[in-house]
């Protein structure tokens, strides 16, 4: 593997398209002044993926890739035709009947709770009695092979007895029907700021879901042990989670369950409570059959099963003055929860907390509703409603730069929050946490300016003149994304480190690997701490029997948090070793030092290998535990009030596009990046996952539609019919540079997560969809009664949304 230092670029601060960026661009330049440069981290080195040339062989094991033992069976799901209805007669005759079928297991079947919620005890393993979406799980079947299992669950007769079923948000509300109680939070006095603004607008728009299309299913394959237990190989950002629905499904102690997870291929926050109905069901099937039983699904069937990203509607009131001066914001929200409570409630509180992104609101007011609808139980998803929040603020920036005839990257460079030197009070976010290191106005300048932004939109504008039906895009938005779980005691994590005797380094940690590359950052942050090459550590697989109590690798904090508890385990070793060398040779602690595979004194240089060896002789512990939980995070839930976050990462995106008048098509040209990941771990990592995450983002908002019929049946439940970008949807142009800065908190190495901000950026491709609409009117078309009228565009602009609104707008 390569160690080639690569360092993060840093595009020198220019003179921004904006003024009034322009203008605070050098007061942010305390915010680098008040990290402690007295001991820098190390550079960070692009070295491949700890996996990488297994993926690309082949060789990578997944669940489904793992040897079976003998006399393993296969299970499927009997799932709803109904999206809500109670069942009066089922009769499972023909299912049992099928050759090949061992077992068909229904909820009376299970030994204990039938129930996989995380939060709220609302999520039945099996349905019983009532079914509340199309494609509820009813019955397990077993069988000798999974097609067999597939095909008999086609055979169930079942009769059901419709109820009311709410499909869309509009409905729920109507209804009044929520999975949990509403949210509110407010500052200042919204109401009357509005009243007094020199100018307002309102408007409402919508936002899809979004699946997750992992590249590998749910699956989970259970072993019944041999003292009545499971040993449960599961797909799932969440170990410890699994191994508590299933202790609970099979009336067992946790010690009786384990989990294990070497990799996944592919989550992002579909599989941290998703994962649990399949965790239970194989493991219910294995424990009642004492076989071993797998459970994978197709692609299908998962569609049809597991919950997405929220989708969200909007409406808005925005009050601000002549220069675009946001005076007052109000919100409400209402997301497409589902049938069940799952994560809803912290999706919804995150949004609420992001829904200030980069700018301060001196009066504000923001309400979320999560409607309880017939359809799947949405989910934790990239951003984890963050990225919802977020695009509800810009909508309003561009709304009102629109409306004031502004460069739109002005009102927005206008409005960002103060800068560190800056009175604390514009450094206040709506829920109370002061910014203690906002970068946003200089990366904001310098993005706009390496993009050469002022430049191509006024060639844009030429070349939207002379184009009647082509026309070009253009947008800029930035990204604040607070890094921590909303829950406070999911900020903490452990780790074990093994060092043997011939020097080589084993390390296990409570995260999971789902391709972000969160083990080569550990093995590179344990490896930096012994001094030693990064070839010679090794990361195993997460097992709730060797490091326990874990949060989910979620919330963009798994290096964060399993980075600096296996450090700790490091450190500790290391600890030992000085102290045991000093006292040998006679030398102080201070005077040794590891580094470059060797661990030097002031008296002589050892081998990392040899001096190992040394220290098992003289009965030095080589192994160790470490622990970290994250420090400062406060959070009352029941105002919405403290500081939940640890700090926040910043980026800014430039997207241009070109859309078809007449068609409704749209082309990505040009995407231009900027993201502060802090001190970078690994620069090569870090950009795949921007880009990535971009992409991902652009998806969300552009082809990604997810469609229901009025029976409730998902009807984009396959790749035929959902769209997820391709490589021709990749912009021609895509540039992505790192932002040279420090983070200001002692996370590890100064870095900062990378996971979910970067897909907020995606959202400047759908307002340069935005603009090229706008840019499809007329001058004469453009006012009504004096106020500029807005192009009226939801969420995924699809072709039929984007012709539907050059069609209302023009």
């Amino acid at each position: 593997m390569s160690s080639q230092t690569e360092q993060t670029k840093h595009v020198t601060s220019p003179t921004s398209a904006s003024a009034s960026a322009s203008a605070s661009a050098s007061a942010s330049a305390s915010a680098s002044a008040s990290i402690d440069k007295s001991a820098p981290a190390p550079k960070g080195i692009s070295t491949p993926h700890e996996s990488a040339t297994l993926h690309v062989a082949g060789e990578a094991t997944y669940i489904d890739d793992i040897p079976e033992l003998a006399g393993t069976l296969y299970a499927a799901l009997g799932l709803s035709e109904r999206a809500h209805a109670d069942i009066s007669n089922i009769d499972l005759s023909e299912v049992e009947a099928f050759p090949g079928v061992v077992a068909v297991i229904q909820a009376a079947d299970i030994p204990g709770d039938n129930q996989c919620g995380p939060i709220i005890k609302d999520d039945p393993i099996l349905a019983d009695g009532t079914v509340q979406y199309v494609g509820q799980p009813i019955f397990i079947v077993v069988a000798d092979s999974i097609d067999i299992a597939r095909k008999a669950s086609r055979k169930a007769n079942i009769d059901y007895q419709d109820l009311t079923a709410n499909i869309t948000t509009a409905d729920a509300r109507a209804a009044d029907e929520k999975v949990i109680p509403p949210m509110h939070l407010s500052r200042g006095e919204a109401a009357q700021a509005l009243e007094n603004a020199p100018h307002r607008l309102s408007a409402s728009f919508s936002v899809g879901g979004q699946d997750h299309f992992y590249l590998e299913g749910q699956i989970s394959y259970a072993l019944p042990t041999e003292d009545g237990g499971i040993y449960l190989h599961c797909s799932t950002q969440h170990p410890t989670e699994m191994q508590h629905l299933v202790s609970h499904a099979l009336n067992i102690p946790d010690n009786q369950v384990t989990v294990e997870i070497r990799r996944m291929g592919g989550g992002f926050g579909g599989k941290e409570s998703q994962s649990a109905l399949f965790a239970c069901a194989a493991s219910i099937a294995a424990h009642k059959l004492n076989r071993p039983v797998k459970l994978r699904l197709d692609r299908d069937d998962d569609m049809m099963i597991t919950g997405k990203r929220h989708g969200f509607d909007y409406h808005y009131e925005v009050g601000f003055d002549d220069y675009g001066k946001l005076l007052a914001f109000k919100l409400d929200m209402t997301l497409q929860a589902g049938f069940s409570a799952d994560l809803s409630g912290p999706v919804a509180a995150r949004a609420i907390t992001h829904s200030d992104n980069a700018y301060y609101l001196e009066h504000t007011d923001i309400a979320a509703y999560c409607a309880r609808t017939n359809t799947q139980s949405n989910t934790a998803f990239r951003g984890f409603g963050g990225p919802q929040g977020i695009i509800a603020i810009e909508h309003a920036i561009d709304s009102v730069a629109r409306q004031l005839g502004r460069e739109p990257a002005d009102i927005r460079a206008a409005n960002f929050y103060g800068t560190p030197d800056s009175d604390p009070t514009i450094r206040t976010t709506p829920y109370g946490q002061v910014i203690v290191d906002n970068v946003m106005p200089s990366l904001f300048d310098d993005i706009l300016k390496s993009s050469d932004y002022a430049a191509r939109r006024a060639a844009i504008r030429e070349f939207n003149q002379s184009s009647p039906v082509l026309k070009r895009g253009i947008a800029a938005t930035p990204v604040k994304f607070g890094i921590s779980f909303n829950v406070p005691h999911f900020n903490q994590a452990g780790a074990l480190v093994h060092i043997y005797t011939d020097g080589s380094v084993l390390v296990n940690h409570g995260g999971t690997e789902m391709g972000q590359g969160l083990h080569s950052k550990i093995e590179r942050a344990v490896a930096d701490e012994l001094g030693i090459h990064i070839k010679h550590v090794r990361s195993t697989a997460t097992n709730t029997s060797k490091v326990p109590n874990t949060s989910a690798t979620a919330a963009s904090s798994g290096t964060d948090l399993n980075g600096k508890a296996a450090q700790d385990a490091a450190r500790q070793i290391r600890q030992k070793i000085t102290a045991f060398l000093a006292e040998r040779d006679g030398v102080t602690v201070d005077s040794i030092h590891f580094a470059d595979d060797t661990v030097t004194s002031s008296e002589a240089n050892y081998r990392f290998p040899d001096i190992i060896r040394q220290a098992y002789e003289a009965r030095v512990q080589l192994w160790s535990d470490g622990f970290y939980s994250t420090p400062k995070i406060h959070w009352d839930a029941s105002t919405l009030t403290g500081s939940p976050f640890y700090y926040f990462a910043y980026g800014a995106a430039v997207s241009e596009v070109i859309i078809d008048t007449l068609t409704g098509e749209m082309k990505l040209l040009q995407a231009d990046i900027l993201h502060d990941v802090g001190n970078s771990i690994n620069p090569a990592i870090d950009r795949g996952q921007i880009e990535g995450a971009y992409i991902q983002g652009v998806g969300w908002l552009t082809s990604e539609e997810l469609c229901w019929n009025e029976q409730g049946k998902l009807t984009t439940h396959a790749p035929s019919t959902y769209k997820i970008p391709a490589v021709n949807d990749y912009p021609t142009k895509f540039h992505v540079e790192l932002f040279n800065n420090q983070n200001v908190e002692d996370s590890i190495r100064r870095s900062k997560a990378v996971g979910e901000p970067p897909l907020v950026l995606g959202m400047s491709a759908f307002f340069a969809i935005r603009d090229a609409i706008g840019n499809a009117g007329s001058d004469a078309a453009d006012k009504t009664e004096g106020l500029a009228r807005q192009p009226e565009l939801n969420a995924p602009a699809t072709p039929e949304n984007i012709l539907r609104a050059v069609w209302e707008f023009t």
